[in-house]
């Protein structure tokens, strides 16, 4: 069996004296995890997280790890190593994928949305960028949170809370019985971080520390 795609190489741990086992985020297949032989001594076109390339997977059986062939074409995340918080950004992107995202599952949206957000950490926006990717990232996930109405009245005004249960907004009138159970708008990390915790407990995963890091 044999997987060829584009993508972004956004784990590595060592596996025996020279290999890793690498995570691939890709545009057509999604996750893909397999062994990168050399991927520890390499001296000549060392694999780094944060290169996008061309990668091929294969393996005899598909419930095999596999085996990957890379050539990594440039790296995203070299422009952002001045910038300590863009790089946690990153850390945390490339954890939550690891861990929430089914392997081998195509994820247009979220791999161009991923694409997308490496280049804005670089920029004034990075902050707001990596919120907006969470936003997405529960989306696929199946939390989808809804700002635009009240989930009580329907009304679009005097929105300044979010139902934890529902992720659906909630106008002040409405919140009044059960501001205490509430979240406060607007959104922000401690929000996203208190739904993703959930998608987590659901899967049976921990949150990764590279996300802890960050509330």
């Amino acid at each position: 069996m044999k997987l060829e795609s584009v993508g972004i190489l956004i784990s590595m741990q060592p596996f025996g004296e020279r290999d890793v086992i690498a995570r691939f985020f890709t545009s057509d297949f999604g996750v893909l995890c397999g062994v990168l032989k050399g991927g520890q001594c390499a001296k000549k076109n060392k694999p780094l997280v944060g290169q996008l390339g061309a990668v091929s997977w294969n393996a005899r059986l598909d419930s095999q790890l596999g085996v990957f062939h890379w050539e990594a074409e440039k790296n995203l995340i070299a422009v952002l190593m001045p910038f300590r918080k863009s790089l946690e950004y990153v850390n945390s992107a490339f954890a939550l994928i690891s861990t929430l995202l089914p392997e081998r599952e195509k994820n247009s949206f979220l791999y161009t949305g991923t694409i997308d957000l490496l280049a804005k950490l670089k920029s004034a926006g990075a902050d707001a960028a990596y919120l907006q990717w969470e936003i997405s990232l529960l989306k696929e996930l199946g939390y989808a949170l809804n700002l635009t109405a009240c989930s009580g009245c329907g009304r679009n005004e005097n929105l300044e809370y979010l139902s934890p249960r529902t992720g659906r907004a909630v106008c002040k009138e409405c919140a009044k019985p059960y501001v205490d159970k509430l979240y406060k708008l607007p959104l922000d990390l401690n929000i996203s971080y208190a739904f993703l915790e959930k998608a987590c407990v659901e899967q049976g995963v921990k949150i990764p520390i590279a996300r802890i890091r960050l509330s």
